[in-house]
């Protein structure tokens, strides 16, 4: 994912937001507020893991790659970020 220009994870929050929005009346799975079902629904269609080459220890990314996290709920989560590394040392 682009993150050099801001604007590209604008313009992708606001698509999927779009595409998936809150209060749909079609959404019957909703108990933890209106962010429930879609936030289900961006996360089926959004990745959830990564496979990203290591270099002399250092991430292998292009001038216009980053990695985030992209929280689909309204309200603030706890997450956990696990990684694995696996290679020669």
């Amino acid at each position: 994912m682009e993150n050099a220009d801001p604007s590209a994870r604008r313009d992708l929050e606001g698509f999927i937001d779009r595409l998936v929005p809150e209060n749909d009346p079609d959404f019957t799975h909703t108990f933890e507020g209106p962010d429930d079902m879609p936030s289900h629904i961006k996360m089926a269609l959004t990745r959830t893991v990564e496979v990203i080459p290591f270099v002399d220890g250092q991430l292998c990314l292009g001038t216009w790659q980053g990695v985030f996290l992209w929280e689909h709920r309204a309200r603030s989560q706890t997450r956990r970020i696990v990684l694995s590394y696996q290679g020669v040392s």
